[in-house]
């Protein structure tokens, strides 16, 4: 994964560390799960427990986003998990298209967990005249020519490439001049965009082949006597 802005310091985002930025979504998720399971409190002790850190690193990861929490009594899990809605952004809709309605796009647009924390996928584009003119999961496919066009009338903050290698640079520079502030972009390939356009690389391969390279190493350790 590969985290790409112009307003800090490489292992900083607007003054926080990277690695506290990192934990956040971790953050997220386990107190998401606290609430769903009605917990009304949590020790910094418990949380950080859960997240396999020291309540110290909690409570200083915390501190860069304001004072949360009662000396003694914990952290409410409804109050902080607002607050870290907040600090994500997730406080509100974020709009986003998708280009490349191919098996990789098409779950994406099926996933849920989407459109549950406001990121709103309004349309998606691709070149196959066999799915424009359809919809996934009720998202309308659009021809990618129509995509600069459809950004200009259309606005949205956040671009999803899920196309082949090949097509990804030429969609990016689309997304790009279609006014698109962030690039979230799936395709195995390093793509390059201008400094105020911000680009998470999610290669899914790389991914696997890691998994792969620790698994053999694990397979070449003699077993544990």
């Amino acid at each position: 994964m590969d985290f790409k802005s112009n307003h800090h310091h490489k292992n900083f985002i607007d003054g926080v560390p990277y690695a506290t930025v990192k934990r956040l979504p971790f953050y997220h998720r386990f107190l998401t799960d606290l609430s769903k399971k009605e917990v009304e409190r949590i020790s910094s002790r418990e949380l950080a427990a859960k997240m396999g850190i020291n309540p110290s690193q909690l409570r200083q990861d915390l501190c860069y986003f304001g004072s949360f929490g009662q000396q003694g009594y914990g952290y409410r899990v409804n109050d902080l998990l607002r607050e870290v809605n907040r600090i994500l952004g997730l406080n509100q809709e974020i709009k986003m298209v998708l280009v490349g309605g191919g098996h990789l796009g098409t779950a994406l647009a099926n996933y849920d967990n989407f459109s549950r924390r406001g990121f709103i996928i309004k349309a998606i584009f691709d070149k196959n005249p066999e799915v424009i003119g359809g919809y996934i999961k009720g998202i309308p496919v659009l021809d990618i020519k129509e995509l600069q066009e459809y950004l200009r009338v259309e606005p949205v903050e956040i671009g999803v490439i899920t196309t082949p290698a090949e097509a990804a640079q030429e969609t990016a520079d689309r997304l790009v001049q279609g006014g698109v502030k962030a690039i979230w972009n799936f395709a195995p390939v390093s793509l390059k965009v201008p400094e105020e356009v911000l680009l998470e690389n999610m290669h899914i391969s790389e991914s696997l082949l890691l998994l792969s390279f620790k698994l053999k190493q694990r397979r070449n350790q003699p077993d544990p006597v």
